[in-house]
């Protein structure tokens, strides 16, 4: 059991070498801060932290992290910083915000004081909501994102900041991180001197529900997958969920050649408290999915690409990031500009490495794509804002509402560039008759030589040199001009070139299928050209967003109204659909009743094209191509069944 006990008793690590400080002159430059997190509240949802900060007395600023890579925007959460105090030399010492810099705090070290003791708490959102600031913890489970908890001395590099950290932990619970620990005992956790970000690069994940899977037993270097979960049927894992998960171990192996990290570990936190997401980090990712993960497969049909999507991150925009997106703290905003490679060829790959990992089946694969392809293709945004657009703009769409995505846009360059990619891809494959493909590039550019992490930068010209390297063709004009475009349709020559063609049915589409059952968000968007929630909970019954000229539209309906009846009967997605395939053989147009802000009105919407959901089809006379990138690369993996 976990005891509190006194900070300054934790064992001193010296950091190696002088750390250089600029700016501030009362910091320290002979030991490392000491930072110690207390988790043991984390049920009221209250995290903990004292940091002693070696000092010299004078005027010093201390600043909370404000821009977090991974987030594309300043979310660093100083809203829900509270309790901070300060001591100094036995007396307490005064802090004054800075006036502009709401992340900024000034203070004046006293005469004699060689050390500063801050104290602060961390009130972590209770549940979800609008904000991208999600719940960190339930009352099973906690994630410890440093940077929640963390101030650091403004000038010096974040590198040149070596922060001694440790961690105490409710009773009985279990913890997993990449964080190298230096010593354990029943008090406390305490992990090895770090830079500040390489701290803050490391997450810990930790509950009283808790599983470790070695998903390469006797491979060095080591991958682990730990699971918190809120309860302990989650931790159920089949042996063939293990075997994809080892699988995807392989499978980057084969198409990148190389590791840039020292041990690579999931934190996967399985909760319906905290929303589905994930954070990638050099040599270890944030996965957060809902609680049934491993129980009910619709759960999982929607979450396949997420340990692809993240793992693949720490060669593509930890290892290799955008020049925009290099800081040397988290002050300095960023730049998204090359957001379009960053997430987009990562999403690429991601969804294509679940494939190959057998997360998904060639034919789940091909209902991704065709629902993600529909949307894009269908959304009027596009005709205004460019993908390039959405990229720069990434820190503010964000956290942007989902009613008017459709006119707006979204952060769509995760879904639009894995079109494009796909299409860089079957390009590749064609101009070397199948000899090269987007895999070679991934290599060269990716690969490499095995490292411990590091970043190199890239450029917009970096990325078309190095697909020239694979294959001379014109990558300036072709990405230029797909970032460029206002249209009309999404780029759908990849699926073409790859064999296959978008069409509709009144077949459901089983990918959207999957999403609605756990989203409980009905899509109507191919037919009448809106979204609703499902009846039942806060937004139950709420028309999430209506896509501009779509029957909808030219009705009258506009998201934030509640649904409330179809044809006069109660309103249900079930309801709603037999009312599409009803009006398909009759000329009456479908009623609509519905409520917005205590008025109630009928919009009477004439459509009768009946149920239209998207899929793929193969185009006669060509190949297969799609099925050849999402083929398994690396050899099989087997798994016993008492891994």
């Amino acid at each position: 059991m976990f005891t509190r006990c006194c900070f300054r008793s934790f064992i001193l690590f010296l950091a190696p070498g002088f750390i250089a400080i600029s700016g501030s002159r009362a910091q320290s430059a002979q030991e490392p801060v000491k930072i110690a997190v207390d988790l043991r509240d984390v049920a009221k949802h209250l995290f903990h932290a004292t940091l002693l900060f070696p000092v010299k007395s004078g005027p010093l600023t201390l600043v909370y992290p404000k821009w977090i890579q991974g987030e594309h925007s300043p979310t660093g959460p100083i809203v829900d910083l509270t309790g901070l105090k300060m001591r100094a030399a036995g007396q307490q010492v005064a802090w004054r915000r800075d006036d502009v810099d709401m992340y900024a705090f000034h203070l004046e070290v006293p005469e004699g004081a060689n050390t500063l003791e801050v104290a602060l708490d961390y009130l972590s959102p209770a549940e979800a909501s609008g904000s991208r600031e999600t719940p960190s913890a339930t009352a099973q489970i906690a994630v410890l994102d440093w940077y929640l908890v963390t101030l650091y001395p403004r000038g010096p590099k974040t590198d040149d900041l070596t922060y001694v950290a440790s961690l105490r932990l409710p009773a009985g619970w279990k913890y997993g991180t990449a964080l190298p620990v230096a010593k354990e005992t029943s008090d406390a956790v305490e992990f090895a001197p770090a830079s500040l970000t390489t701290l803050i690069d490391s997450p810990v994940i930790a509950g009283a529900y808790f599983r470790t899977i070695n998903l390469a037993p006797g491979q060095k270097p080591e991958h682990f997958v730990h699971i918190a979960a809120d309860g302990p049927a989650a931790l159920e894992v089949s042996p063939a969920e293990v075997q994809h998960m080892r699988q995807l171990v392989a499978e980057t192996g084969a198409l990148f050649g190389a590791r840039h990290y020292r041990r690579y570990d999931f934190l996967l936190s399985l909760s319906d408290v905290m929303p589905p997401d994930g954070v990638e980090h050099h040599e270890s990712s944030d996965d957060r999915a809902p609680e049934a993960l491993f129980l009910d497969p619709e759960v999982l049909e929607t979450q396949m690409d997420l340990l692809a999507h993240e793992f693949t991150h720490s060669w593509n925009g930890k290892y290799r990031r955008p020049v925009g997106l290099v800081a040397s703290d988290y002050q300095t905003p960023l730049k998204g500009d090359l957001l379009w490679v960053y997430e987009g060829l990562t999403q690429y790959l991601g969804v294509m490495l679940a494939a190959r990992s057998g997360f998904w089946t060639p034919e789940r694969l091909r209902e991704y794509l065709a629902a993600t392809a529909a949307y894009l293709n269908d959304w009027p945004g596009r005709t205004w804002r460019d993908l390039q657009d959405t990229a720069i703009s990434a820190q503010i769409l964000y956290g942007a509402p989902l009613a008017g995505a459709s006119r707006r846009r979204s952060v769509d360059y995760y879904d639009e560039s894995t079109l494009i990619w796909l299409e860089a891809d079957t390009i590749i494959r064609r101009e070397t008759r199948g000899k090269k493909s987007l895999d070679d590039f991934c290599r060269k550019f990716h690969g490499g030589e095995n490292t411990g992490p590091k970043v190199v930068s890239y450029t917009f010209e970096d990325v078309v040199a190095g697909m020239n390297e694979v294959v001379p063709y014109d990558w300036r004009g072709f990405f230029t001009e797909r970032l460029r475009s206002h249209g009309p349709g999404a780029p759908l020559g990849g699926l073409e070139n790859s064999g296959w063609r978008v069409v509709f049915t009144d077949i459901p589409n089983e990918h959207e299928k999957a999403e609605e059952i756990v989203t409980q968000v009905a899509g109507f968007g191919f037919s009448l050209g809106f979204d609703v929630h499902a009846p039942g909970g806060d937004q139950g019954d709420r028309i999430l967003d209506v896509i501009p000229g779509s029957p909808a539209d030219q009705a009258g309906l506009a998201p934030g109204m509640h649904l409330v009846a179809v044809n006069g009967r109660k309103w249900s997605p079930e309801v709603l659909r037999s009312a599409i395939q009803w009006a398909k053989d009759n000329k009456e147009p479908i009623e609509l009743l519905a409520e917005s802000a205590d008025y109630y009105k009928t919009y009477r919407i004439d459509y009768h094209g009946g149920e239209r959901n998207p899929h793929l089809e193969a185009i006669d006379g060509k190949s297969d191509v799609l099925g050849e990138i999402a083929r398994m690369k690396a050899a099989p993996v087997s798994v016993s069944k008492t891994y």
